[in-house]
Order: C-alpha cells, then sequence, then structure tokens
C-alpha cells in the first residue's frame, strides 16, 4: 500500500513483486479514504444549470421526421 500511496503504478507494483499479472496484485489492494478522496479531488467537478430542456427547432425537425 505504500507504494501505491506513493503513486507506482499497479502494474510496476506486480512486476517487484513477481505475480503474474496486475490481476493478482488486485487482490491485496485496498484503497484507504485518504486516496478515495485524493481520486475524488483530482476529478473535474461539473456544473449543473438548473433549468427546463428546451430543445432547438433544428432537433425537433429531426425528431418529426423519423
Amino acid at each position: 500500500m505504500n507504494l501505491l500511496q506513493a503513486g507506482v503504478d499497479t502494474a510496476t507494483i506486480a512486476l517487484w513483486l513477481g505475480h503474474a499479472g496486475i490481476k493478482s496484485t488486485a487482490v491485496y489492494i485496498s484503497a484507504d479514504l485518504t486516496m478515495k478522496q485524493k481520486a475524488l479531488d483530482r476529478t473535474a467537478r461539473t456544473v449543473l444549470v438548473r433549468g427546463r430542456f428546451r430543445p432547438s427547432d433544428e432537433l425537433l425537425d429531426f425528431l418529426q421526421s423519423l
């Protein structure tokens, strides 16, 4: 877990431990709350625009043609 928390790639950890592949290493890896929070912090925040969807005339014309 220390290697993972330090940012070492899972594939590198698997090779270093002599595992056959990443899947056999994944059994031993579990993310702690700090790692989960860091992952969430790296994601982009989405801004939601409140209001009712109003389709354009072009979209309505296309749907009418179906």
